[in-house]
């Protein structure tokens, strides 16, 4: 029997828009669906309303798999879905390490209930799988359901180009949520310091509609230091669809991710795609050592800053791209050795 894999997304709405216009979980499943229907495996991305919808769907495209992606269907809903379809494969993704998981609070006590279910624990990152593996153990429950799907960009053709910092101003993106482990106050303080050095204005761009996990104080901090940095501007941007970010981001002098916690990070990877420098934290895993800086010290943020105007941009681009092939290739390798067409 030829597999069927079905993503399944929860469709929200909040004040950043509707979930499939804004979410990288959306564009990253959509990435996946493109490769897998590519390479001539049934697959097909849709989203729901809430838990009670699981059913419909499932029964109308009747997959061999069902992957819930990240963490929203509760655990006693799993028994009547299983009752219902017997022969589905039922998949749970994980999105997130360890660090991040702790602050959404359900996390470990859903995880247990899925493992204990019978329901695979599918992590996107090695980390994520090792260390929910260490629970599952704890718990006295079997390793062999936590595995791994890492994420997919789609590899296009890269157009290198090497656009120098014109006029007064330089433009730093740090694109993404507003939540603590971004880390994007410290990247602020370290591009007004960088673009003082260069003897340029700082804008600072940022998506401040989608504000989480007690993002406030973070919005609040960085629009207090802008007011009291003369030089620099902090410029906001609200959340938008795929193809208008990318245009967005193309326009960026250097793009910033420096984070305390990822597993994959699609703003790095869409900075990549536009032939923009990225500079991020050793959590992002398939960008190299050069890309790198400590996201607890702004001194080293700077310098990470200072590496990418000291050397030429066309090799810079060229290794960040060739970096994310790399990634993207081995995912490919990883998703078709599980499933067939």
């Amino acid at each position: 029997m030829h597999d069927r894999i079905q993503f399944i997304l929860k469709k929200r709405e909040s004040n950043w828009g509707p979930y499939a216009l804004s979410s990288g979980l959306f564009n990253s499943c959509t990435f996946l669906v493109d490769l897998l229907t590519s390479c001539g495996i049934i697959a097909e991305l849709v989203e729901v309303i809430d838990n009670n919808d699981i059913d419909a769907v499932v029964t109308a495209f009747k997959p061999t798999h069902a992957i819930i992606e990240a963490y929203w269907v509760v655990p006693t809903k799993f028994p009547v879905l299983q009752k219902l379809h017997p022969l589905v494969r039922w998949i749970v993704r994980n999105h997130s390490k360890t660090p991040f998981l702790a602050s959404e609070g359900i996390t470990m006590q859903w995880t247990a209930a899925y493992l204990a279910q019978g329901i695979e624990v599918m992590c996107n990152s090695i980390e994520g799988q090792s260390d929910l593996q260490d629970a599952a153990t704890a718990w006295g429950l079997s390793d062999r359901l936590v595995t791994y799907g890492p994420n997919y960009y789609p590899l296009g053709t890269l157009t290198l180009s090497s656009a120098p910092v014109s006029g007064r101003f330089v433009d730093v993106g740090c694109f993404g949520a507003i939540r603590p482990f971004k880390n994007q106050l410290a990247q602020a303080i370290a591009a007004a310091t960088f673009a003082k050095l260069l003897g340029k204005q700082l804008r600072f761009h940022i998506n401040s509609s989608r504000v989480e996990l007690g993002g406030d104080p973070i919005l609040k901090s960085l629009i207090a230091f802008f007011d009291s940095c003369p030089g620099a501007q902090l410029v906001q941007h609200s959340w938008v669809g795929h193809a208008v970010f990318l245009k967005l981001i193309g326009t960026m002098n250097v793009v910033m991710q420096v984070s305390f916690s990822e597993t994959f990070n699609i703003v790095a990877a869409d900075a990549a795609s536009q032939s923009v420098p990225v500079v991020v934290s050793p959590e992002i895993p398939w960008l190299g050592s050069y890309a790198q800086a400590d996201p607890t010290s702004v001194a080293t943020i700077i310098d990470a800053l200072r590496l990418v105007w000291d050397n030429p941009l066309g090799p810079r681009i060229a290794q960040q791209w060739r970096d994310l092939m790399t990634y993207s290739r081995e995912t490919e390798t990883v998703w078709l050795s599980r499933f067939s067409a």
